[in-house]
């Protein structure tokens, strides 16, 4: 049997990673098996859950790391698992937005090579025109990311004047790379110049090794990297006695006043009486007039987002341990909100301390209780 096809899909936080692929399925053939490999930081797998409802054949989820470093271990065993339960005819490894690209794709030729069951075709990075400034200047990873890479994705373009899409090019430019690079139309690139990429970096395994090239001194991936995002794990927790709800108008402001220089991206499962709209307005009204509350997946990145009617109930209360305190619940309890903040470095701390002041995420009415940790 031939080796399935893998390809990698990386880029900075909130840079359009998962629009990308989801504006993808379309172009395939009905009778395609595409599998996804979703790599998320925090405990909140939101775009997996987007995915798992747009046509692709089964997602797998390694969460709460990197799968360049603490969880490469397991990406053989989630890869064999696709294979086995979804035999796909491709797979996308989408990775958390601090992963180097070089490390995962000489583990995926390592695998290959070892099973004969995975090729690398491709590694595809996407870029984030309009908040380029926002992470070029400090983000390694970033760097990384369109240096080790066989095609570059221009997105939200569109967005931004002639100037700044230029500055983009020149600042990629600078890297001396000779890399084909293409614009998006609104995420969307045709599938002929996503796949069959043919890897440069299946090729010359050689010249690229734990995320640095031979010529350059070796790159501490493991102590560097995760220092360039922090991130927090929020619960809110209600009173199950009757449905409850997220106050929405303060969820509202606090997504209306998040700097997008502080926090990078917004992730959550939501329960709500009534649906919140998105930033452009759009209003998704899938819910119906159903009594009670429903589940809505809150996705936020440098200003926007969508909030999106979803099938799926909240999980159940952790116990959560923090170093400040020990926050206990009870089967009396219910979770109404899980999120996932993905914070600059240096930002925990500061907005940990705000959300656990109040006013920024509460149950509509009185009562319910906060547990927020930093998970990294």
């Amino acid at each position: 049997m031939a080796p399935i096809p893998i390809t990698i899909v990386t880029g900075f936080l909130g840079s359009g990673k998962s629009t990308l692929i989801l504006n993808l399925i379309p172009q395939l053939p009905h009778t395609y098996r595409l599998a996804l490999l979703k790599n998320e930081f925090g405990d909140v797998a939101i775009d997996s859950q987007l995915a798992s409802s747009a046509a692709i054949s089964g997602v797998q989820e390694l969460l709460n790391g990197c799968i360049c470093c603490n969880l490469v271990g397991q990406l053989g065993d989630a890869l064999e698992s696709l294979r086995k339960d979804v035999a796909p005819d491709r797979i996308i490894i989408e990775t958390s937005g601090s992963a180097f690209p070089a490390t995962l794709a000489m583990e995926v030729n390592r695998l290959g090579r070892e099973t004969g069951n995975y090729v690398l075709d491709g590694v595809v990075v996407v870029i984030d025109v309009e908040n380029w400034k926002g992470y070029e200047d400090t983000s390694y990873t970033a760097k990384m990311q369109q240096k080790y890479t066989d095609l570059i994705v221009f997105n939200k373009w569109e967005l931004v004047d002639e100037l700044t899409y230029e500055d983009c090019l020149d600042r990629v430019g600078d890297l001396d790379l000779q890399i084909a690079n293409v614009k998006s139309d609104k995420g969307r690139v045709d599938q002929s110049l996503l796949l069959g990429l043919d890897s440069a970096l299946a090729k010359d395994g050689d010249s690229v090794h734990g995320g640095y090239s031979k010529d350059k001194k070796p790159h501490d991936h493991s102590a560097d990297h995760p220092t360039e995002v922090e991130v927090l794990s929020v619960n809110l927790v209600s009173e199950c006695d009757t449905p409850k709800s997220v106050d929405l108008d303060s969820l509202e402001t606090f997504l209306l006043s998040a700097p997008k220089d502080e926090v990078y991206r917004i992730k959550a499962l939501v329960s709500a009486s009534h649906p919140l709209a998105s930033s452009n307005g759009d209003l998704d009204n899938s819910a119906g007039s159903r009594e009670g509350t429903a589940t809505y997946i809150l996705n936020w990145a440098f200003g926007r987002w969508t909030f999106t009617y979803s099938n799926t109930t909240l999980p159940p209360p952790l116990k959560v341990a923090s170093s400040e305190a020990d926050t206990s619940v009870s089967t009396k309890h219910e979770t109404i909100l899980r999120m996932t903040i993905v914070l600059a470095r240096g930002e925990a701390a500061k907005w940990k301390a705000r959300i656990e002041k109040g006013g920024m995420i509460e149950q509509e009415g009185q009562g319910g209780f906060l547990i927020v940790d930093r998970v990294v």
